[in-house]
């Protein structure tokens, strides 16, 4: 199992911390994505490490792409997401 997972992801994101990372995450993009597009940069490379890059990392991922899709200023980016060590077990 993954953070792709509805259990890991149920388990992952229900930590008591999850929320507030998330939280603070996404104040930090909108912060500072405005100065990207002003400076004509066409993409940014946001980064989710966990130990294994199976579980924490891969569920944190999902969740800050489908909350960015909900924050206004940010929901007009194309998001996409890519698990590096999905499959390499």
């Amino acid at each position: 199992m993954s953070g792709l997972d509805a259990p890991v992801r149920e388990y992952v994101l229900g930590q008591s911390a999850a929320s507030a990372f998330l939280d603070a995450y996404l104040a930090l993009l909108d912060a500072t994505l405005p100065g990207f597009e002003r400076e004509g940069k066409r993409f940014v490379t946001i980064a989710v490490g966990c130990t294994g890059g199976k579980h924490r990392s891969v569920a944190v991922a999902e969740e800050l792409a489908a909350r960015i899709a909900g924050v206004p200023r940010l929901a007009g980016h194309d998001v996409s997401v890519s698990h590096r060590d999905l499959g390499r077990e």
